[in-house]
């Protein structure tokens, strides 16, 4: 089976002329695939760690299909413990473990990868389908790399594994095979949005301005690209105009509730995010984010904490849900508050909570959101319509 994204682009890429082209890529990618040659272009191509959880992993894999069952047990038991999330590695320790005969240690193992993947989070609902995957793209990245060489004149293993480069946050090598793909095929719209995607993740939003503007002039209505336009005007202090790309958005989904609700917070639009956030927390009331926006918004509105929104656990956006509900302190909140996107989902929620007492610490909090935060999260542009607000 095709990794999602190239099976994705494999279906929507303009840059496939025919069955015959997605059949030769698809079966490149499957011999691609296989272990030994992963490890082998890792190890000469990579120049990254042999202790990182994914060198290990393909090593570990390599040996399974070996039969090197205890040497793969103690390679991916290390992957665990420099990652604990990494399903696949912990999948991998249960087939391991399967082919010893220990069928209820593999169990357990199958069960915690489940669970783990259960627990995983989605990007955003309103971005581009490539920002909406988090997960490990190491495996990814050295099939298509293999595909590559053997199909250097076709545009599709280039965005396929530029897409995998953007969800590993490696925008830079993504832009070169974006610009790759677009030398062979110059007309292809999609290419120059991911290129444009790609620039934003490198903060040269002047720069993917003008490839959304191109794609917009285009397809008025691309719902990625009016996204993306937005993220970047916002980031450029273009207020209005990136709001209006997103009120744009808003009319493309027609009411779909998930992303609708994220695009009227990213405009700190409250009234018209909560109802939207409400339909959302009732289909996907396992993710805590729901529940933390729709108690943000209501808070906002000077309306009363949501019914269910003493939630308990210990997740992040529990944590925040929390810290609304008068759970939490800020000294506990900003303790866990360990990288940018965490210090910026803090302040802003800080900032909900002082606005009705305290308008100037509000502000406070939300000038320190616009600091710290990477503008793609929602926050950042909700903070920042915020303080565009009289009065604040």
């Amino acid at each position: 089976m095709l990794p999602d994204l190239a099976t994705y682009w494999a279906r929507r890429s303009r840059c496939v002329s025919g069955s015959g082209m997605l059949l030769k890529f698809s079966g490149r990618l499957r011999e691609a695939l296989r272990p030994r040659d992963q490890l082998f272009v890792f190890e000469k191509s990579s120049g990254r760690s042999e202790a990182e959880p994914e060198h290990l992993y393909l090593r570990a894999r390599a040996l399974l299909r070996a039969g090197d069952m205890p040497i793969t047990i103690s390679l991916l038991q290390q992957a665990c413990e420099l990652d604990p999330t990494f399903s696949d590695a912990i999948e991998s320790q249960g087939e391991a473990l399967d082919r010893l005969g220990d069928s209820a240690a593999a169990v357990a193992k199958y069960d915690l990868a489940r669970r783990i993947r259960r627990r995983a989070r989605l990007g955003a609902p309103d971005r581009h389908f490539v920002w909406r995957q988090q997960k490990r793209s190491a495996a990814e990245i050295l099939a298509y790399t293999s595909v590559i060489k053997s199909m250097r004149r076709h545009a599709l293993p280039y965005l396929a594994r530029g897409n995998a480069y953007l969800v590993g946050g490696q925008s830079e090598l993504a832009l070169a095979d974006f610009q790759r793909a677009l030398k062979l095929q110059p007309a292809s719209l999609d290419a120059l949005a991911l290129k444009g995607e790609a620039l934003v993740g490198m903060g040269r939003y002047h720069d993917a301005m003008k490839l959304f503007d191109r794609v917009l002039s285009a397809r008025p209505a691309d719902f990625d690209a009016l996204n993306s336009r937005g993220i970047a005007r916002m980031a450029a202090g273009r207020i209005e105009d990136a709001n209006a790309d997103w009120k744009r958005q808003l009319e493309v989904l027609a009411g779909k509730s998930a992303p609708s609700a994220y695009i009227a917070l990213r405009m700190a639009d409250y009234d018209t995010s909560l109802p939207h956030l409400m339909r959302a927390l009732r289909a996907n009331g396992s993710d805590s984010y729901w529940n933390l926006y729709a108690s943000a918004a209501s808070l906002r509105l000077g309306r009363p904490l949501l019914a269910g929104a003493m939630e308990d656990g210990d997740s992040w956006p529990a944590l925040l849900t929390a810290l609304l509900n008068g759970r939490a302190t800020a000294d506990e909140v900003l303790a866990r508050a360990d990288t940018p996107s965490r210090q910026g989902e803090a302040q802003f929620q800080l900032g909900i909570l002082a606005f009705d007492r305290d308008r100037a610490s509000a502000r406070r909090h939300w000038q320190q959101v616009v600091e710290v935060c990477p503008p793609t999260l929602v926050e950042y542009a909700a903070a920042r319509n915020e303080l565009a607000r009289p009065g604040i």
